[in-house]
């Protein structure tokens, strides 16, 4: 398979669907208008549909991806997919063969997200058209405990024929070519994208991954969630976790067994979940700092970033970072 051809790309470079309205239409469309695989993050079906006829109008001829995060999808956004004429969903942290199917027969092209060897036999079983190798230096949450580059191999020898593109780690065209080089069908970048003028992130959010130093791995912004992240720390991490990252043993149990409620959670309330949240007391949801709240949310939110973050220095327009990842 001539993966970019079948994708209609004319670069290797896949932008992330990070959720929370982090990746809409606005980044989306500014990507495939780019050349590379402009991905929507989840969103209520309504605003879904609105942001893929928005990458539609600003990328035309281009593809569509979708991210599914199958913790919270509903069947309204998968609707929403087959009625708008998707080109490509994305199935993050859960999924089945019958919902492969279903999409298959729309025509839709299906990657699916794995950070263990596990994770791609069972998506290939599924039927998956193409793999997502997600390394544990990736920013959000995390399917896997490798690094990207030791686990290609891994991902590539169990998917056989099935283009793998590799996540984590990714900010330079540099990391794209070795990524290549090592046998990746493309990359997949996040951090970089959070870190452009069209991301929905605060722009506070923003200033803090440039600025920081290290990024930590936890589970303290698991309530409703409880799936292991990466984040920039900010006050909540520092009262709650030791300096690895690692939440107090009462907060992770506490995370652990919330993880059914996660699916009441109102669609698109991340400023009604997050006005609730203090950075003094340890129940903390996996919503990000959006553009429009206020820049004290900062500390009381998951600052999502990759190890990526502390090789990148600027917020630059989504055009010039992908013509930064293709080395164009």
């Amino acid at each position: 398979m001539d993966v970019l051809d079948r994708l209609r790309l004319d670069v290797p470079v896949v932008q992330a669907g990070m959720s929370g309205r982090v990746a809409g239409g606005a980044l989306a469309g500014a990507v495939a208008a780019t050349g590379g695989l402009g991905t929507i993050g989840m969103l209520p079906p309504d605003h879904l549909r609105s942001a893929i006829s928005r990458v539609r109008d600003e990328a035309p001829g281009r593809s569509v991806a979708v991210n599914l995060l199958m913790p919270f999808a509903r069947r309204g956004h998968v609707r929403a997919c087959l009625e708008t004429d998707a080109d490509i969903v994305v199935l993050a942290f859960g999924g089945n063969a019958a919902l492969v199917r279903q999409l298959h027969a729309a025509g839709i092209f299906v990657m699916v997200m794995a950070g263990t060897e596990r994770q791609v036999r069972t998506a290939v079983d599924w039927g998956a058209d193409a793999l997502i190798a997600q390394g544990r230096e990736s920013g959000g949450h995390l399917m896997g405990s490798v690094a990207a580059l030791d686990f290609l191999p891994q991902a590539r020898a169990v998917a056989a024929d099935r283009p793998v593109f590799l996540a984590g780690g990714i900010a330079t065209a540099a990391d794209t070519r070795t990524a290549l080089a090592a046998g990746a069908a493309g990359v997949v970048a996040g951090t970089r994208f959070l870190l452009t003028e069209e991301s929905g992130a605060h722009r506070e959010y923003q200033r803090r991954v440039l600025a920081a130093r290290e990024t930590v791995e936890t589970t303290l912004f698991g309530l409703g969630w409880p799936a292991r992240h990466r984040v920039v720390p900010n006050a909540a991490t520092r009262r709650w976790c030791g300096s690895d990252g690692t939440a107090r043993r009462w907060v992770r149990a506490l995370n652990t067994g919330s993880g059914v409620f996660g699916r009441f959670a109102p669609e698109g309330a991340e400023a009604v979940l997050l006005r609730g949240q203090r950075p003094g007391w340890p129940l903390f949801g996996p919503a990000a700092p959006l553009v429009g709240m206020p820049d004290s949310w900062t500390d009381r939110a998951a600052l999502y970033a990759g190890e990526s973050a502390l090789r990148i220095t600027e917020v630059v327009s989504a055009k010039r970072a992908v013509a930064e990842l293709a080395g164009s």
